[in-house]
């Protein structure tokens, strides 16, 4: 026909199964998540995302003693900045991220020396380089002596003072003076140390209760790279957990989340909660 070759055209039937095929496929690309699918999706990513942020950025701790009373209270839930010590390559990478070196006054939490195993809180007392000395319970860098508002003795402060300032109820400030044969009597063994020249790359860390704190004065410096990071916020804070470290068996456990379920409202101290550490 004028040359020309005409195309076969496809059975219908095979049109048909290619429409049908075709539609199939969309329906099955417009096809929403299943519900159980979006939900494992959904945790999946907030499990990855919190461990990395527990392992680079944020951890949270409990505070089990009162070695840090008034700061930080047994019973307190802190984040732990663990970022903010990180190195930084350049000058420029320092000055846009949240990094910096240690400074005198942070609040730490860091690998016990002595059980690397355990995690410590303190607060950064003495730097590298320093000479420190502690005479008639005022602490000395370099021959000068340190002001430090936030420390309190237990054995200065009246009994009745002392139960409110543990609690949280009453500031430092307001703390009534012990009789002064009391304060004699828990005051032995407690009023100096030597001077000691601190070494590089490590730390003084003493507890702000100083009467009743474990802290550099009896085992020593703090390695730089035992330091996890610095606490920065105390999340929530619950009374009646004296004691409860030593109790770390499976009922124990049990038993301390049966008693913060059943009295969250009644020993929570609401108060402390989102409270700026410093």
């Amino acid at each position: 026909m004028n040359g020309e070759q005409s195309l076969p055209t496809p059975p219908i039937q095979a049109v048909e199964s290619a429409a049908v095929a075709r539609a199939a496929r969309d329906t099955t690309r417009d096809k929403p998540k299943g519900l159980v699918r979006d939900y494992f999706e959904t945790i999946v990513i907030c499990v990855i995302f919190v461990l990395f942020s527990r392992a680079f950025v944020f951890q949270q701790s409990k505070i089990p003693t009162g070695s840090m009373i008034p700061t930080l209270l047994i019973g307190d839930y802190i984040m732990v900045n663990k970022y903010v010590y990180s190195p930084t390559a350049t000058g420029l990478e320092r000055l846009l991220l949240p990094a910096r070196d240690l400074k005198r006054g942070d609040i730490v939490v860091f690998k016990y020396p002595d059980e690397p195993e355990k995690d410590y809180i303190k607060r950064v007392v003495g730097l590298p380089g320093e000479f420190l000395e502690v005479r008639n319970r005022t602490v000395y860098i370099n021959g000068t002596a340190l002001e430090e508002p936030y420390k309190v003795h237990e054995s200065e402060v009246a009994s009745d003072s002392w139960a409110r300032i543990k609690e949280g109820q009453a500031p430092l400030s307001a703390a009534e003076p012990a009789p002064p044969r009391y304060q004699v009597y828990r005051s032995e063994g407690d009023v100096n140390y030597k001077e000691i020249l601190i070494p590089e790359g490590q730390y003084f860390c003493m507890g702000d209760n100083r009467d009743n704190s474990r802290d550099s004065r009896s085992w020593g410096f703090v390695p730089r790279e035992n330091i996890k990071g610095k606490a920065f916020i105390i999340w929530w804070s619950f009374s009646g957990e004296e004691g409860q470290y030593v109790k770390t068996g499976v009922m124990e456990g049990a038993k301390s989340i049966g008693n913060k379920l059943l009295h969250f409202f009644a020993k929570s101290r609401f108060r402390r909660c989102m409270r700026f550490i410093s």
